[in-house]
């Protein structure tokens, strides 16, 4: 739990970043910028740390999965051992986006490193960097009155309520790559994944917020691509174990696997095949996983959201199923055509 209530802002950079494979230009400014105005300040931790409120923490890693040779890691330690060098590494951080700033895609935008005092996680008080991207400028009005005259004028500037990318980078837990919070408005495409996979290079801190998470999506994949492809299951059966399985999530404060199988999966063949698949995934996607865990009830209620318990058919009806699935049936009548009958008690 990140608590931003006695933060404050102690230094600001800005360096532009251009795309390096369009030509486009790397910025890199002489000094700091003057954040004296108290005004200002407000500002900019509304633009800055207002984004930053997500549950999931990361930590640094490596192509081969070493954290100590990440540059990002490195420039960060010089950063909370030597804060005198804060201008410097910044221009370093600067120069890292750039090089690896080398998708077309991949938008030119004004880089702020900060430095914040202050910031609690978990009841410890650190310091923390932050690196935001702004990559959209949009038009606004300037309206000014002078006695009874007015007169209006337009120009660029950055929205505080939009930022695009950001991260803060938290003095704490080093011998495992620090702890990340990390924010990207972007779009899901391969090339904007670079902010967090190619940039930053970060993997999920071994927490209960990610260990519940990623059960649920193995648990979710399976159910949605394999389970129909070993047996016959119809969408509605689906439906019920997954929502069998968000319902242990909710029950439970601790996941035991053998439980969850017992008595969401319930049936053997099941049980073996979801084994397979769950052993198969972990090793793909490189995931560390107990089989044993606290629950976190933030990761459960955000992963509600993309377990789907409605039934589409066709374009013409849509139904939700939230309970027992013994009152919905399946059948084709003698001309061909697929139904389902619903039995119920109150209609409302």
């Amino acid at each position: 739990m990140i608590d931003y209530t006695n933060c404050s802002i102690e230094k600001v950079s800005v360096h532009h970043i251009g795309n390096k494979t369009n030509d486009e230009e790397l910025i890199l400014s002489k000094s700091m910028l003057d954040t004296s105005d108290d005004k200002l300040k407000d500002l900019l931790m509304r633009f800055f740390i207002f984004p930053m409120t997500s549950n999931e923490l990361f930590s640094f890693t490596f192509t081969n999965q070493d954290f100590k040779l990440n540059p990002l890691y490195n420039f960060a330690l010089q950063l909370f051992d030597t804060p005198a060098t804060f201008h410097n590494q910044t221009l370093n951080i600067s120069k890292h986006l750039y090089e690896v700033s080398n998708h077309p895609q991949i938008k030119s935008g004004d880089l702020f490193i900060s430095y914040f005092k202050g910031v609690s996680i978990d009841g410890e008080t650190v310091d923390a960097v932050g690196i935001f991207k702004s990559e959209n400028r949009q038009t606004f009005l300037k309206l000014d009155a002078k006695g009874n005259n007015f007169s209006l004028d337009c120009d660029d500037g950055i929205n505080i309520e939009k930022l695009d990318k950001g991260c803060l980078i938290l003095n704490t837990d080093r011998k495992n790559g620090l702890k990340i919070s990390i924010v990207d408005k972007s779009n899901k495409s391969s090339e904007a994944q670079f902010w967090k996979d190619t940039f930053l290079m970060l993997k999920p801190c071994a927490d209960e917020y990610h260990h519940t998470k990623q059960f649920l999506d193995i648990t979710k994949n399976y159910v949605t691509k394999q389970l129909a492809e070993e047996f016959e299951v119809t969408k509605a059966d689906q439906i019920d174990v997954l929502n069998r399985s968000m319902e242990y999530f909710k029950k439970h404060e601790t996941f035991e696997k053998d439980e969850f199988e017992k008595e969401v999966l319930q049936d053997a063949g099941v049980i073996k095949s979801f084994r397979k698949y769950d052993e198969a995934f972990r090793e793909e996607n490189d995931i560390e996983l107990e089989d044993s865990f606290e629950i976190s009830t933030q990761a459960v209620k955000k992963q509600a959201r993309v377990f789907k318990s409605v039934l589409k058919l066709d374009k013409n009806f849509h139904i939700y199923i939230h309970g027992d699935k013994d009152l919905i049936e399946q059948g084709v009548d003698k001309d061909g055509r697929k139904y389902y009958k619903i039995y119920f008690d109150k209609e409302s």
